[in-house]
């Protein structure tokens, strides 16, 4: 099994930034993609960012600009560095991964979530 540990969320004030984290522990042998997803109430939820291995960053329009996706592969490790933060990001944010265990079988994970809001 692998689980995903995010942290690093809070209440900002509009234009502030955060720096969320994404941890990956257990049965990890490789991780192929990372990304970040939010939802806020009463929405579905939307990727935000993404990273495959050796791949570009990919990230929703709304994101782009002021978000920076990024991973430190030695320790499986994701962040999402949000800069300029608006009150229409307030959500829960999610991490998710999918790679290989050490078993050799493929696994696709999520964190159980970390909640930004931002105030005007």
């Amino acid at each position: 099994q692998v689980q995903l540990t995010e942290s690093g969320g809070g209440l900002v004030q509009a234009g502030g930034s955060l720096r969320l984290t994404c941890a990956a522990s257990g049965s990890v042998f490789s991780i192929n993609d990372m990304a970040w997803y939010r939802q806020a109430p009463g929405k579905q939820r939307e990727l935000v960012a993404a990273k495959r291995t050796g791949g570009s960053a990919e990230y929703a329009d709304s994101v782009k600009g002021r978000f920076t996706i990024s991973r430190d592969n030695s320790k499986n490790t994701a962040y999402l560095q949000m800069n300029s933060l608006k009150p229409e990001d307030t959500a829960v944010y999610y991490c998710s991964a999918a790679g290989s265990t050490t078993g050799w079988r493929p696994f696709d994970s999520w964190g159980q979530g970390t909640q930004v809001t931002v105030s005007s």
